[in-house]
């Protein structure tokens, strides 16, 4: 025990070499297709949070960021293209490079990894790591040819051709082998939107969503301002009603399953010997600590965050009670539910302002976006740990260990 109280005091300790966040913002996260940001495109999300990044450092010299990771999962062309191009547009310097990311539903989280072990390392001494995804303009795609998937059907290894199973399909997989009823998942789901609602009804997302304006599909300028998937009136009467999903009797609903959604969001780090020279110490919000990533069985992939998430906190030497809150993705109530119970964590502590099944899941934004939400309720709620988690499609999970400060 003696070790793993030096180990939480270790990682609580200032250094120079901390990888720290000066800003985490994001957009709004609306529905796709039905959804306010319906009509914008990735980058465009993209270069707005970009935008209000430069704008909330005003003293920065933009010169001093070298590299962007950006995580994308539908994006046409990987969105390496426009991507840059919305980083210029943005206002940055040519001599700032960028690149995205995949993998999968941690695209985001994946991305701010990247850049902490480039700076962590060496590399460069700033950057910025985030995600986008219009899940409106890019949902559904094929862009992999039939006979690619033919292939892989025919495959002789099972865990390959579970790769290609609807993750709804895995969800079910994961509630129908530990246990998890209807009634409990609808019951989270409700919880969720309750938690979102009240959050947004406080203000809590103020300081973290930053304004998107474009013009809608009718020509007219507007402006978005909030998520729009919670929904405040949702009650476990409405829940039972809905028609499972994915198995004529399965348990994951509609509504008790993430939103397809439109989104973007970005941090920006630096170690913190750079942000003193620069005189950026005040906007300080957190330090990255670690990040960890596993596989798992793919035909039930929501297990992910119950195997990371321990390989990670026994590698920081500290216990899952040092943790104040959670950011643990809810791709699917079955999943979430399972990897909560399997932690033994308090569910008080699991996502405060809400999950995905409120919020909504734009892929290659959602680490991202949990990790802005997760600096700003440590801020807010003066916990000094936190951890962002989600699963990954075809079966893996990924951490992040986060300080405040």
């Amino acid at each position: 025990m003696a070790h793993l109280k030096k180990g939480l005091k270790a990682i609580l300790e200032k250094s120079p070499d901390d990888i720290v966040f000066l800003s985490a913002l994001r957009t709004p996260v609306t529905r796709s297709f039905k959804g306010k940001l319906a009509n914008a495109h990735a980058e465009q999300l993209l270069a707005t949070v970009l935008q209000a990044t430069k704008a909330q450092l005003p003293t920065l010299d933009l010169s001093e960021v070298s590299d962007v990771a950006v995580g994308t999962v539908l994006s046409e062309l990987g969105g390496q293209k426009a991507g840059r191009a919305a980083l210029l547009h943005a206002g940055y310097p040519d001599s700032a490079a960028i690149y995205t990311v995949n993998r999968a539903c941690s695209s985001g989280l994946q991305a701010v990894t990247n850049v902490a072990e480039a700076i962590a390392a060496g590399r460069m001494d700033m950057g910025i790591g985030g995600g986008m995804e219009s899940m409106t303009r890019n949902y559904g795609s094929k862009a992999i040819p039939n006979i690619v998937w033919e292939e892989l059907r025919e495959s002789s290894v099972q865990a390959a051709r579970d790769c290609l199973l609807p993750m709804g399909i895995t969800s079910e997989n994961v509630a129908q082998r530990y246990g998890i009823s209807r009634t409990d998942q609808d019951a989270f789901a409700l919880a969720s939107h309750a938690k979102a609602t009240k959050a947004q009804a406080e203000g809590r997302f103020k300081n973290e969503i930053i304004p998107v304006e474009l013009v809608s599909e009718t020509g007219d300028a507007i402006t978005v301002t909030q998520d729009d998937g919670i929904r405040p009136n949702a009650s476990l009467e409405q829940l039972a009603k809905l028609k499972p999903a994915f198995l004529p009797d399965g348990a994951s609903t509609a509504g008790n399953s993430s939103q397809i959604s439109d989104g973007a969001s970005v941090v920006l780090m630096a170690r913190r010997s750079t942000a003193t020279r620069l005189g950026l110490s005040d906007y300080i919000l957190g330090k990255w600590a670690r990040s960890a990533v596993a596989g798992v069985a793919p035909d039930e992939m929501g297990v992910g965050p119950a195997v990371v998430i321990p390989k990670m906190l026994e590698s920081a030497g500290i216990l899952a009670s040092d943790v104040g809150v959670w950011e643990i993705n809810e791709a699917f109530a079955s999943q979430a539910l399972y990897c909560v119970d399997k932690l033994g964590i308090d569910m008080n502590k699991v996502n405060p302002n809400g999950g995905a099944i409120a919020l909504g899941h734009p892929l290659g934004a959602t680490g991202a976006r949990q990790l802005t939400t997760l600096l700003h309720e440590l801020k807010r709620s003066g916990q000094p740990v936190g951890v962002v988690s989600m699963c990954i499609g075809t079966g893996m999970g990924k951490s992040a260990l986060i300080i405040s400060e």
